[in-house]
């Protein structure tokens, strides 16, 4: 996948949703730049990760992609407390599905977000794993898991097809 792919994955869930984001387990930042691309100049990402790494490179890049967006980087693990309040929306790109305990992470994104937040899932289209992707969960398992930790309006965004575990999905839910 390249970048338009990953802006067209969460383009429907992030337009029209205001300018302060966060990418929990943003990694390197595929994401993050599909985010800051989406967003513009004035966007706000607090991208998240536990990786110091794929932080700085991914700064790099943003430094010199989206300078107008501001970017700001916290080393954490997202499972764990952030103190991050009234956000717009969050992204959680192919992060999710290293949680085995998926309820307690969803019900601190609830709580990060303002009402009428969004947050924008993307997901191998799968319930069983392997290895590289341990807890994968299919999109309608996302459905029942986000009704079940207090999300509403839960919808299929696009689907596009992954040489691992066939299908990636994206989805949108809005915190009540």
């Amino acid at each position: 996948m390249n970048h338009s792919d990953h802006v067209r994955l969460i383009r429907e869930g992030v337009i029209g949703g205001g300018g302060v984001w966060a990418d929990l387990g943003s990694g390197s930042g595929a994401f993050t730049l599909a985010l800051a691309d989406l967003l513009g100049a004035g966007g706000h990402i607090c991208s998240v990760d536990t990786d110091t790494r794929a932080l700085r490179e991914q700064r790099d890049v943003m430094q010199a992609r989206f300078p107008a967006v501001n970017l700001e980087q916290r080393v954490a693990d997202f499972a764990k407390p952030l103190d991050l309040r009234q956000l717009d929306g969050i992204v959680m790109a192919n992060s999710l599905h290293f949680q085995r305990r998926k309820e307690l992470v969803l019900q601190q994104v609830r709580g990060m977000l303002k009402p009428g937040g969004r947050l924008v899932l993307v997901e191998y289209n799968a319930d069983k794993g392997n290895i590289w992707v341990p807890f994968p969960l299919s999109y309608p398992t996302w459905q029942k898991l986000s009704l079940a930790n207090g999300f509403v309006e839960t919808r299929l965004l696009t689907t596009v097809p992954s040489r691992f575990l066939r299908e990636i999905y994206s989805a949108v839910s809005f915190a009540p």
